[in-house]
């Protein structure tokens, strides 16, 4: 079940690197999580589709060009710790900007309960339980 779960969120990512930023909103919960980690400029904690969808208008809102691409995928049983590449230019500044970071996808049978943005990788595999 988790390569199966693997092979959802490589699809979704597939599709945000097409600018199609809805793909995989099918698959939250009613109260799915998103949660960004205090080092991320807009920290906090989004709830249902109806936040999280607020959130994302406004992210999206602040960027030109904007690619959101996935570099790494490991299998955490339930969870699965993406490494991503974000890279485009700042609306109002032009200036252009490249993060990596890292994702952690937590299911409950075959839906998203939880997406947690989180700044380093041994940060995400801790929270994943894959280190101690």
């Amino acid at each position: 079940m988790s390569e199966e779960k693997v092979a959802i969120v490589r699809r979704i990512y597939e599709e945000w690197g097409r600018g199609n930023f809805r793909a995989g909103t099918e698959l939250f919960e009613p109260h799915t999580l998103l949660v960004l980690r205090p080092d991320f400029l807009d920290a906090g904690a989004y709830i249902g589709l109806d936040g999280i969808g607020r959130y994302m208008r406004a992210f999206l809102g602040a960027w030109e060009d904007l690619v959101i691409e996935a570099i790494e995928f490991i299998d955490a049983g339930d969870s699965i710790v993406v490494g991503v590449r974000q890279r485009g230019t700042g609306r109002g500044s032009g200036a252009p900007i490249e993060q990596t970071y890292f994702q952690l996808w937590t299911f409950r049978g075959g839906t998203v309960l939880r997406i947690e943005n989180i700044l380093r990788r041994g940060e995400a595999l801790e929270a994943a339980g894959l280190q101690p």
